[in-house]
Order: structure tokens, then sequence, then C-alpha cells
């Protein structure tokens, strides 16, 4: 089975730099980059190996990873704001 990875990275590639300097500065964003990774990398598994998981308890993970994720994003772009503000 072909498996879509979602690492924040690979998501997000035009903010790499920024993913790295907020898991370097700021506490907040590398813990919740920290649970979205985990959680990705056991969806992912759960799906490759076609584990037997009930549908509605990867749902339920799916739906956690895409909130991190909102959140995540969310921090990537009020930094890269904030970077721009300073250049200016």
């Amino acid at each position: 089975m072909q498996i879509e990875h979602h690492d924040l990275n690979h998501e997000f590639p035009e903010f790499n730099d920024a993913i790295n300097a907020l898991k370097a500065g700021n506490s907040h964003f590398a813990k919740l980059y920290a649970s979205y990774q985990r959680l990705t990398g056991r969806v992912e598994d759960l799906e490759e190996h076609d584990m037997p998981v009930a549908d509605f308890t990867i749902e339920d993970m799916k739906k956690q990873r895409i909130k991190l994720k909102d959140e995540l994003y969310h921090m990537l772009l009020a930094f890269r704001a904030g970077q721009q503000a300073a250049q200016a």
C-alpha cells in the first residue's frame, strides 16, 4: 500500500527555516511539533502495515493530527509575519 507522508516539513516545505527556528526557540511549538510528528508516525505505521484498528480510532488520530497541524501552521504564519515586520 502506498502511504502518503504527512511530516510537517513535507507538508510545508516553504516553512522549513521557520520550522527549524521555532523548534529551537519556542518550547510550545517544539512540543506541538513533537506531538504532531509522533502522531503522524503512528498513523502512517498503522496504515502501512495494515494493522487492525477500529475505524473510529484511526479517524480520531487523524482529527487530532489535523488540529495540531492547524495550530502549527498558524504559529508558522505568525512567525513569518513577525520576520517580515522586523525587516520593514
